[in-house]
């Protein structure tokens, strides 16, 4: 959307942010009442509706979350779209059975909003994680997350030509897509989950079956922005218990003013230069 996309926004001007978190000011539905803290991620937030960069907003009655009681708005808005979709990853893994035990999982884009919060979340929850990025300076930063090792992108690329690797680990979750999700699924120790969570690097996939046939290797997708609301309140109610990053939040979030994002702050995600996520407060 911030990059004039349309197959994402069909009309311009238009108000993006993706995620939102306020104060119900007037509400038709039953189930809200002024002055409740509420949040709205994903759906069609930040598209075709105008999104959360504003000081109001309109949306329907079944987009909106009450605010779990343990976090604040600013810690449901420091997760947002991007911690949301991770705990999916995680959530999606557990259910085919990934476990610690299985060894590490590796997760791409490490430094960016999905990809950090990944790297604490898997951390949080037992994992051995390998974060691979390509910034030279953002080691301390991960470690601090919980990444047990941190690699740079050339720890998941593959010229080989083969079409099945010696296990290297065993799951991810990529944000990359691309030749890098070929190489997981190549390197994907017998069981494991890789989650597909974004293409920054491409939307296209080369692969073969043998990753499937052979070592029974999963590939699932995660469609956060649609997910029905039971499963969403479950993710919601993890992120507050089991899977509480708080203590993270200082090194991942940095907050701005509403008149800065302009500024330098999209073109800087645009190009993959910021780390963790931006906090707009308006």
């Amino acid at each position: 959307s911030a990059s004039g996309h349309k197959g994402i926004t069909k009309q311009y001007p238009h108000t993006p942010g993706i995620d939102a978190g306020g104060i119900v000011e007037m509400s038709k539905n039953a189930d809200f009442a002024a002055d409740d803290e509420v949040i709205v991620t994903g759906y069609d937030l930040g598209m075709n509706t105008d999104g959360g960069f504003a000081e109001y907003i309109r949306v329907p009655a079944d987009w909106v979350v009450t605010r779990p009681r343990g976090l604040t708005l600013r810690d449901c808005m420091s997760l947002g779209t991007a911690g949301y979709t991770a705990a999916v990853a995680l959530y999606k893994m557990q259910a085919l059975q990934q476990d610690p035990s299985m060894g590490p999982v590796v997760v791409t884009g490490s430094t960016g909003g999905v990809g950090s919060l990944a790297v604490a979340l898997l951390a949080k929850a037992g994992y051995e994680v390998i974060a691979v990025t390509g910034k030279s300076n953002a080691e301390e930063y991960l470690k601090h997350l919980g990444a047990s090792r941190v690699e740079s992108r050339e720890f998941v690329e593959d010229l080989s030509g083969k079409s099945l690797l010696k296990t290297r680990w065993a799951g991810a979750v990529d944000t990359v897509g691309g030749t890098t999700l070929s190489m997981l699924l190549k390197a994907c120790g017998p069981e494991g989950t890789i989650v597909s969570t974004g293409m920054v690097q491409s939307h296209a996939l080369t692969t073969t079956l043998y990753p499937f046939i052979l070592n029974g290797v999963n590939l699932v997708g995660v469609g956060s922005a649609g997910m029905d609301m039971t499963t969403r309140k479950k993710i919601w109610k993890l992120l507050e218990e089991d899977w509480n990053i708080k203590d993270k939040f200082p090194a991942i979030v940095k907050e701005i003013k509403l008149e800065e994002l302009a500024t330098n702050h999209v073109e800087t995600i645009l190009e993959g230069k910021n780390m963790g996520r931006v906090l707009v407060k308006i």
